[in-house]
């Protein structure tokens, strides 16, 4: 049985030519047992009719904030949203929504909603990738919002590019899967972000390249399925809404950290890139470039993963990461045994687009005794929903 059946699914429907494909997500949700209560714009009305979708939902379409039944339509369709989908998201709604703007039924009903939401772009390829499109979307996912990425293929006007909304069938699992959620509920999840900073002298320091956004990704998905979440953080981005931050900066704060949170974390989730050397001495000053260069001696970090699973209570689920060059699945499957993981995430990080500062990532998740799954590249938010269905299935016990 669908997890749509009689869950109320609120379809935003904005103006842009790829309206006309919320035709057949109406249809399919539907189908599904869902209740849907379809939302225009005005500009959508420019594309399709109001008759078509009032006639395939399950009430007719709303379209303002004056002129309908009820004297507050806004409040009333967040209240009784399971959840919500802007289908398509064009770049004007993703704009108004980032920046809390509340301009017509659509708007004003996703500020006055605490259902999950579900956007999905579409777009020319230059505004798909215009840096003001990307900031709005990062804004939005660090809110929980669920982003269904547009596909590559033929645009309106002939062209080929990325911005082609996404398929029907991939909205409408999207949606599912947000449904489906609640599978954390009760549990606290704890979730290490970017990477360690190792200070050099009072200046400078050792680093790496982690952004944090796919521990950040893992956070906001662990929320939106009940968790109480903590986020242990070397970054500054937007903290997602309802995680408790601990901010640290080198790998003997984050240690510290992760050894009082993880007493009570149910699962631990190490997504951030802890440095594994430091410099033995640390200058209290500025180390001038007329001195010479130092000579900088380097020492071991502590080794938390390993310190986490070798204090490994029963009922706790320990997650690492493996980042290599090389050998990929050979090093994390000795690095899972090693450290004694419930489960690894393993990515090459020399592929295009994959691990360090991107927005998307492709892995394989490795546990002990099991077939491996294998994540082609795609958004965070995405690679951490995968995650986390492994972490559920673990916790589940034997089948």
């Amino acid at each position: 049985m669908s997890a749509l059946r009689g869950r109320t699914i609120v379809v935003g429907v904005t103006g842009g030519i790829a309206a006309y494909k919320a035709v057949e997500v109406c249809r399919r949700l539907v189908d599904l047992g869902a209740h849907v209560v379809p939302v225009m714009t005005d500009a959508a009305e420019q594309f399709i009719g109001r008759t078509t979708l009032s006639a395939l939902c399950s009430e007719p379409v709303q379209t303002s904030l004056w002129d309908e039944v009820s004297p507050i339509p806004h409040t009333v369709l967040g209240q009784r949203a399971d959840a919500i989908v802007v289908v398509p998201a064009t770049a004007h709604l993703l704009g108004a929504y980032a920046a809390g703007l509340s301009t017509d039924l659509l708007t004003n009903t996703l500020l006055a909603t605490r259902a999950p939401v579900v956007v999905c772009p579409a777009m020319h390829t230059e505004m798909w990738e215009h840096p003001a499109v990307r900031d709005n979307l990062a804004v939005l996912r660090q809110r929980g919002v669920i982003v269904v990425e547009p596909d590559e293929g033929r645009l309106a006007g002939g062209d080929v590019g990325s911005g082609r909304l996404a398929a029907p069938e991939r909205i409408v699992a999207a949606i599912e899967a947000v449904l489906g959620s609640g599978d954390l509920a009760d549990l606290h999840v704890v979730v290490t972000a970017g990477g360690t900073r190792e200070p050099i002298d009072a200046v400078r320091v050792i680093a790496n390249r982690s952004s944090g956004k796919q521990g950040y990704a893992i956070a906001a998905e662990a929320l939106s399925r009940g968790a109480t979440v903590t986020l242990i953080s070397t970054v500054d981005l937007p903290t997602p809404t309802h995680a408790r931050l601990v901010r640290v900066e080198t790998a003997a704060q984050m240690q510290i950290a992760v050894e009082h949170e993880s007493e009570s974390g149910d699962v631990v989730v190490m997504a951030a890139a802890v440095a594994d050397f430091r410099p033995r001495a640390v200058a209290d000053h500025k180390i001038k470039k007329a001195d010479g260069p130092p000579e900088i001696v380097l020492e071991p970090t502590p080794d938390i993963l390993a310190s986490l699973g070798a204090r490994k209570r029963a009922g706790q689920t320990l997650v690492g990461f493996a980042a290599e060059t090389d050998d990929l699945i050979a090093h994390a499957e000795a690095k899972m045994r090693r450290k004694n993981l419930d489960l690894i995430v393993a990515n090459d990080v020399r592929a295009a687009g994959v691990g360090f500062q991107h927005d998307t990532n492709a892995v394989s998740l490795l546990r002990p005794d099991a077939p491996m799954v294998t994540i082609g590249l795609t958004d965070k938010r995405s690679i951490a929903r995968a995650i986390l269905d492994v972490v559920v299935d673990i916790r589940s016990g034997p089948k």
